[in-house]
C-alpha cells in the first residue's frame, strides 16, 4: 500500500533552485534514507512532505487516514508547557487520554490520600478499556523512562538543556505512532546511549520512516532504499547506506565513460567538420548540425568535493596536555571528581557520557575557557590547539563568509606548502563566489558548520578539541574530514555521539560515569559498549548467585536446615583475581601484538586508498582489513578483561 507519494515537487531559495521535479513514492512501513551535501534542500524537502510549508510546484499526496509525526532539527514547543504537556501535544483522542491518565497519576503520587485524584482516576479507567489505551500508555512510558524524561514531566520545557528539549521532541513523535515518521538529524545533541536505544527502537516498530541523519550505522541497519539530492536532481538507491556507495560510484563510473565517449565521438566529427565540406547536401548539413548538438552537450556540473589540503600543524612537543586531579562541579552537583589524564602526542582521545555528563565542560576546562575547583591542568609550551565548539563561538552572522576566512588569513598555507588564497580555499570547501560574499546568514546550518570548520583548521593547530563535529555536517564532508584527521600529525580530543566516527578515529575512550568518575577503555565506541555489556553480564551474573538458595553443605543432617547451622563467611580466594603464568604470557603477546596489528591495518587502509580503478585489488584488501579489524577488537576484548583482573 502507497501511503506516501511526491509528485515533481520543487523548491527555490534566494536565486538558486534547492531541487527540481523531485518524485518518489513510500510504501507502508518502508524505510528511506535522504542524503546530499550540505545546502542541497534535505531538510527543505522534509518540511515541504510533512506540511510544514508549501512547494513552489508539485505535490505531495497521503494516503487517506494515514498520520504522521515530524522531528525537526529545532523543536518548537507552546510556551510555558511542561515537559508532559509537551509528549502528550497530538489531538488524537488516544493521546489526549493518555496525557490526563499521565497527569492525575502524576499528581496522585503526590497526594496518594485525596479522594478527587482517586475518584477522577477511576472515571479514567473504562475510558482507557474502552479505547484500548493501555498498551499505548505502556509504550509511552518506556518511552519517557528509556529518553530519561519520567523525572522531568512536570518540568517547563524551557528550563531543559538542548539534549533535553531535544529527546522531549524525540517522546513526542515516538508517543502519537504514526504510520510515516519524518526524522531530521534525529541524533544530534543526544548522547551515545540514546542514540544506541533510539536505532534498537526503530527496528522494531513498523512504522514508516522517512529521515535525514550523517549516522551511517543508523542508515546501514534501518533504511531499505536512499534518495540522494544531487545538483537540484533525486536520485533513488535501493538497499542501505553500504549498497548506495556501491550503487553510486557505478553510476559515477558509467557518467565519465559517457563523457569519455562524448569527448572521442566530438573529436571525430571536429576532424571531419575541419576538412571542410565536399557539397552542400542535405545530409551533409545534417552531419554538421549533429557536429553543433555534441558542442552544445555539455556534461552536468558535479556537486563537487570538499578538499581539506591545509598545511599540517606546527611542530609538537612531548609534552601536550596533563590533567591533574581535576575537580569541578555545577550548582553544587559534581561534574568532574578527581580526573588524572594525559593527552599525549599523536593520541586520538574520545569523550562520552549522557547528555549533561560534563564532556563539554571537560573540553571548556582544558582550553581555559573554566576554571577548576581544584587540581591543575598543565598545557606543553609548543600547543597550538584549535577548539571546534558546539555553538561556533565568533561566527557573525551578520559578516560576509570571505571576510570571516580574511580575518584569520588572507593566504593561507596549503598541504604542499603553496600560499592559496581565501577565496581559492573557499572554493575547495565548497562555496561558491556568490556565496562567499553573501551573509554567513543566508547559509544553512551545515555549511555554517563547514565554514566554521574551515576557519578552526587555518590557524595551523597541533592539538583539536572537536565538540560534536559530525552535528550538521554532510557525509561526504565526514568521510574527508576523517581521512584528514588519519593523517593529522598532532593530538586529537573528540566529543561526539557518532558511533561510525567514533569507531573510525578514537584508540581510547574516555567515559563519564556516576560521581562524576571517568574510565578510560581501548579503542572506539564498538570496543567499549563490548567491553561494558561484559561488565554488565558479569555484575548480573554476580547477582544473580547471590540469589540462589543455599545448597546444603555436605554433612549437614537430614532434616536440618540452613538457620540451624548458619554458613561461615568466608574470603574468596585471591588467586581467582589473580593471572597464572599462561594468561601473563597471554597478555604480553597481546600487549605485543595489538599495535603490530593496528599498523598492519593502517597500511591496508593506505594501499586501499591508491587502488584506483582496481576493483580486484581493493576487494582483496578490504577482505583482509575486515578479517584484520576482527582480530584487532577480539585481541582488545581479551586484553581488557586479563587487564582488569591485574
Amino acid at each position: 500500500m502507497t501511503i506516501l507519494s511526491v509528485e515533481a515537487i520543487s523548491k527555490q531559495f534566494g536565486p538558486r533552485p534547492l531541487f527540481e521535479e523531485v518524485s518518489f513514492g513510500m510504501l507502508k512501513g518502508e524505510r528511506l534514507g535522504v542524503i546530499g551535501v550540505n545546502g542541497s534542500g534535505k531538510t527543505t524537502l522534509l518540511r515541504v512532505i510533512a506540511g510544514v510549508e508549501p512547494p513552489d510546484s508539485g505535490r505531495v499526496v497521503t494516503a487517506n487516514g494515514i498520520t504522521l509525526a515530524y522531528l525537526p532539527q529545532a523543536p518548537l514547543f507552546a510556551p510555558g508547557a511542561t515537559v508532559l504537556e509537551a509528549v502528550f501535544a497530538s489531538p488524537a483522542p488516544t493521546i489526549q487520554l493518555l496525557r490526563t491518565y499521565e497527569q492525575v497519576a502524576t499528581a496522585l503520587a503526590h497526594q496518594p490520600d485525596n479522594a478527587a485524584l482517586i475518584t477522577q482516576l477511576g472515571q479514567l479507567t473504562p475510558q482507557m478499556d474502552a479505547l484500548g489505551a493501555w498498551e499505548a500508555e505502556t509504550a509511552a512510558r518506556s518511552i519517557l523512562d528509556e529518553l530519561g524524561l519520567a523525572e522531568l514531566i512536570n518540568v517547563p520545557v524551557e528550563a531543559l538543556s538542548g539534549g533535553q528539549r531535544k529527546r522531549t521532541a524525540m517522546a513526542r513523535a515516538l508517543v502519537d505512532r504514526p504510520d510515516l515518521l519524518i526524522l531530521d538529524e534525529p541524533t544530534n545533541h543526544i548522547d551515545t546511549d540514546t542514540v544506541a536505544w533510539l536505532e534498537d527502537y526503530l527496528a522494531r516498530i513498523p512504522t514508516a520512516l522517512l529521515l535525514v541523519t550523517h549516522d551511517r550505522y543508523f542508515l546501514d541497519r534501518l533504511v531499505s532504499r536512499m534518495l540522494e539530492l544531487d545538483r537540484g536532481r533525486a536520485t533513488v538507491y535501493q538497499g542501505n547506506y553500504g549498497r548506495f556507495l556501491e550503487q553510486k560510484a557505478e553510476r559515477l563510473q558509467q557518467e565519465v565513460a559517457a563523457t569519455d565517449a562524448r569527448k572521442n565521438l566530438l573529436r571525430k566529427e571536429l576532424a571531419w567538420l575541419r576538412r571542410g565540406a565536399q557539397g552542400r547536401t542535405t545530409k551533409q548539413k545534417a552531419h554538421v548540425e549533429r557536429v553543433y548538438e555534441l558542442i552544445d552537450q555539455r556534461p552536468e556540473a558535479s556537486q563537487g568535493q570538499v578538499a581539506i589540503d591545509l598545511a599540517q600543524g606546527r611542530r609538537l612537543g612531548k609534552r601536550v596536555v596533563e590533567i591533574k586531579n581535576l575537580t569541578y562541579a555545577y550548582e553544587g552537583q559534581p561534574l568532574i571528581n578527581q580526573l588524572n589524564l594525559e593527552i599525549r602526542p599523536g593520541d586520538r582521545l574520545a569523550i562520552i557520557g549522557r547528555n549533561g555528563s560534563g564532556k563539554t565542560t571537560l573540553l571548556n576546562l582544558i582550553v581555559g575557557r573554566l576554571t577548576p575547583d581544584a587540581g591543575e591542568i598543565i598545557t606543553g609550551a609548543t600547543v597550538h590547539h584549535a577548539y571546534y565548539d558546539q555553538e561556533a563561538e565568533g561566527l557573525n552572522l551578520d559578516q560576509r563568509v570571505v571576510d570571516y576566512i580574511r580575518d584569520a588569513a588572507e593566504l593561507i598555507r596549503g598541504r604542499e606548502g603553496a600560499l592559496v588564497a581565501a577565496t581559492q580555499m573557499l572554493e575547495r570547501f565548497l562555496f561558491s563566489p556568490e556565496q562567499q560574499w553573501a551573509l554567513i546568514s543566508t547559509l544553512s546550518g551545515g555549511e555554517r558548520r563547514r565554514l566554521y570548520l574551515l576557519r578552526q583548521l587555518i590557524e595551523a593547530p597541533n592539538l583539536l578539541l572537536l565538540d560534536e563535529p559530525t552535528n550538521d555536517l554532510d557525509l561526504q564532508t565526514l568521510t574527508v574530514l576523517e581521512d584528514y584527521l588519519d593523517e593529522f600529525q598532532g593530538a586529537i580530543v573528540v566529543v561526539s555521539h557518532d558511533r561510525y566516527f567514533l569507531d573510525r578515529i578514537a584508540q581510547r575512550t574516555v567515559a563519564f560515569e556516576a560521581n562524576g568518575k571517568l574510565r578510560e577503555y581501548p579503542g572506539g565506541y564498538t570496543l567499549y559498549r563490548q567491553y561494558r555489556q561484559a561488565h554488565d553480564d558479569a555484575k548480573k551474573q554476580e547477582k544473580s548467585a547471590a540469589r540462589e538458595p543455599m545448597r546444603p553443605r555436605a554433612g549437614m543432617q537430614a532434616g536440618s536446615t540452613a538457620s540451624d547451622t548458619p554458613p561461615t563467611p568466608t574470603a574468596r580466594p585471591t588467586q581467582a583475581t589473580r593471572l597464572n603464568y599462561k594468561e601473563r604470557r597471554e597478555l604480553e603477546q597481546l600487549e605485543a601484538s595489538i599495535p603490530q596489528h593496528e599498523a598492519e591495518r593502517d597500511q591496508i587502509i593506505a594501499e586501499l586508498a591508491t587502488t584506483g580503478a582496481d576493483y580486484t585489488r581493493a576487494a582483496d584488501l578490504a577482505t583482509r582489513l575486515a578479517a584484520l579489524e576482527a582480530a584487532i577488537e577480539t585481541a582488545y576484548t581479551r586484553w581488557a578483561e586479563l587487564s582488569e583482573r591485574v
